[in-house]
């Protein structure tokens, strides 16, 4: 008997390995890809924006990164003693404008270089629903806490996704015309939206994804899918009930090098895992002979594997 529905995943064309610098922008979710690609020692670079959730605060994290725009005090708000961007994650924000503004511009040219030579891009949006400005009615990123009278909150409309996915597209293909676009949905529920209005959310993405993949070489992979049809049960979730658990993001991860992983760097996936865990050993008697032995023979384990990739690095912080 079987107890369970299995997603299966299929290995994709033009796979992920040690040499593709690779970008994730998006929700939350983002970061923990994020995390496994940098356990693994994957080039990556995430969020320039700070983590972001609909659509057009993609469009135009993505886009002012292309263009290399240069924010300045009058792009900032003041919130009692905190400067901060609209556009921009808490993460940024801060009591001096100078700095604030510095650590900003300095981002955006991080992602307009790490666009520009990206094998790959993961975007994972999370909503559908948007909040604008009431001063300007633009779409901002990050309600910062702000009173929500101060915004307008709607709900994108499947072909205003599509568009605002296309313009995401077309503007990176300006300064990189070989990336591949793999498209998510983050498998976090938007409870404070509502039930009904979260699954009406999540289905509006699913859609305009779904017709972009019909007129554009992008890709899709079911991370939602996979929380809420393979892994359906409150164990894979932690205590707040909406965000999945330690196990949930392993196994999606797992399902996401089953098919955008290349064998090869699967296999080198298990050396930087062993290398890891005696990374992280707690010795009972540091100054020991048996654990000199132990330090030397790891030491020797990442000189052999660093001839063969001397990319990779590893923090070597241990006693």
């Amino acid at each position: 008997m079987k107890f369970r529905t299995e997603i299966k995943v299929k290995p994709e064309q033009n796979r992920i390995d040690h040499n593709s610098p690779v970008v994730l922008i998006g929700s939350c979710f983002t970061e923990h890809m994020e995390q496994k690609l940098d356990h693994y020692k994957f080039d990556h670079f995430t969020n320039p924006f700070g983590i972001v959730f609909h659509p057009k605060a993609i469009e135009k994290s993505i886009g002012n990164c292309v263009d290399q725009k240069e924010y300045h005090l009058k792009d900032l708000i003041q919130k009692g003693e905190l400067w901060l961007s609209l556009d921009h994650h808490s993460r940024f924000s801060g009591t001096d404008p100078e700095i604030v503004l510095h650590g900003i511009n300095q981002k955006i040219a991080q992602g307009h270089s790490a666009l520009k030579k990206a094998s790959h891009l993961i975007i994972t949006l999370g909503t559908s629903w948007a909040y604008r400005w009431a001063n300007t009615g633009a779409f901002v990123a990050n309600c910062h806490k702000i009173p929500q009278s101060n915004f307008e909150k709607v709900l994108l409309s499947s072909e205003e996704i599509v568009l605002s996915l296309k313009n995401t597209v077309n503007k990176i293909r300006e300064i990189n015309q070989e990336i591949e676009f793999i498209f998510t949905l983050s498998p976090v529920r938007h409870l404070k939206d509502g039930f009904v209005q979260n699954n009406h959310s999540k289905a509006l993405l699913h859609a305009a994804i779904q017709k972009m993949s019909q007129e554009e070489k992008i890709h899709y992979f079911p991370a939602y899918e996979i929380m809420m049809d393979d892994l359906r049960d409150y164990r894979f979730y932690k205590s707040d009930m909406i965000h999945p658990s330690d196990e949930a993001i392993a196994y999606i991860w797992e399902k996401f090098a089953d098919s955008w992983i290349s064998d090869e760097s699967r296999q080198l996936m298990t050396e930087i895992e062993e290398i890891q865990r005696a990374l992280q050993h707690k010795p009972f008697e540091p100054g020991s002979e048996a654990h000199q032995a132990f330090k030397e023979k790891l030491d020797k384990k990442i000189q052999i594997l660093r001839l063969r990739h001397p990319q990779i690095m590893f923090n070597k912080k241990r006693k």
